[in-house]
């Protein structure tokens, strides 16, 4: 008699991978929760389809609520837990934080959606970026201000490290390009008083927001489609908040028509539409750029694993060579023009909404012509 026995292939162990987004307040929470859903969807079908060398990935969300000690502290868990990698985040500060965390536990990091130049400060192949650094991305929209003929732009700025590099750039650019400058610090204003102000500065055309939201975004925007006397000022927020559904729900027809940068191609090809439609039912609504960020940069650690080996000194090594199949065009990094790595470039649009009632209704009104 043959005694047939049974036998269990070993289970393989799981390969961490970090994840940072805001998902609650005073974070953008709703950037924050498409940036998660295309994380988790690219996760998710990773491991639908066998994981990276038969092993799946355990992803480990963490919400930093645009605070930059909490992402501090979840990057210290991911490199406790050995992850071999962090993925993510939407907020240049919290991101830059996250960065010097990642590097000093030699933890590679695929940030995401932070564009400010310095996201680390000294140069290194642990952090890469999927978006766009903000002196070329914020100098698209210099280009479109001046395409669009405005000659004398307003700044109301709320000083800090993103608000500010932001300024620094746009007095650059604008003036380059024959556009004069003249900024407000918000601290010194409220509502009426700005207002009061972009009037007495003359032929101010368009006013662009550099300051907090919702508040004092928010209010900013009432005080100023309130007023007579500044009709036909165009509103710009080159940081996209005006692209969320919240802005249409705090400010109505007062938030049509005011120009945002994104970073999507003129079209998507086969594998962004077929991203974007899982999406849109995951989310129960169309998705912003920030959620086929979240995927792509899944997407790069992935193959990084897959060329180099799942962990972190080889996923590092091998983010200077690899070659990624995004949802928006195919990703390879080098140095760019700060510490990082970075995919030079992401496509660049600028866009706004002009009908509160169709809000998936987007018009691209510029594009950095690269796709």
């Amino acid at each position: 008699m043959t005694i047939q026995t049974t036998s269990t292939a070993p289970v393989k162990q799981p390969i961490r991978l970090g994840a940072l987004a805001p998902l609650t307040r005073p974070g953008f929470f709703e950037a924050g929760r498409h940036l998660g859903a295309g994380i988790e969807l690219a996760v998710d079908e990773i491991n639908a389809a066998g994981g990276i060398g038969g092993r799946p990935i355990e992803l480990l969300l963490r919400d930093t609520a645009g605070a930059p000690g909490r992402a501090v502290d979840a990057v210290r868990e991911f490199a406790a837990r050995d992850a071999v990698a962090v993925v993510g985040e939407y907020h240049s500060v919290v991101a830059h934080a996250a960065a010097g965390e990642a590097v000093k536990a030699r933890l590679p990091f695929v940030c995401s959606s932070a564009v400010l130049d310095a996201v680390v400060e000294s140069p290194t192949d642990l952090v890469a970026r999927v978006a766009p650094a903000q002196s070329y991305c914020w100098s698209v929209y210099a280009d479109y201000l001046v395409s669009a003929r405005h000659r004398h732009v307003a700044l109301v700025i709320e000083p800090d490290r993103y608000w500010s590099a932001g300024a620094r750039l746009l007095r650059t650019f604008l003036p380059e390009r024959g556009a004069r400058v003249t900024e407000f610090e918000y601290a010194s204003l409220n509502g009426t008083s700005l207002t009061d102000a972009l009037v007495a500065a003359g032929d101010v055309d368009a006013l662009l927001l550099l300051v907090g939201y919702p508040e004092p975004a928010v209010s900013l925007v009432k005080a100023v489609r309130a007023d007579p006397r500044l009709a036909g000022l165009r509103i710009g927020d080159p940081a996209g908040r005006a692209e969320s559904p919240q802005w249409w729900a705090l400010l109505g027809e007062d938030g049509a028509d005011v120009p945002f940068l994104r970073y999507l191609p003129a079209r998507l090809g086969p594998l962004g539409t077929r991203v974007a439609e899982r999406l849109a039912g995951n989310l129960g609504e169309p998705a912003s750029f920030v959620a086929f960020e979240g995927y792509d940069s899944v997407q790069v650690v992935a193959e990084a694993a897959r060329v180099g080996g799942p962990d972190r000194r080889r996923v590092a090594e091998a983010l200077t060579s690899v070659k990624v199949a995004g949802t928006r065009g195919t990703m390879s990094f080098a140095r760019g023009s700060g510490a990082d790595l970075q995919w030079t470039w992401p496509p660049v649009q600028v866009a706004s909404r002009r009908d509160p009632r169709r809000p998936e209704a987007i018009s691209v009104l510029f594009d950095d012509g690269v796709r």
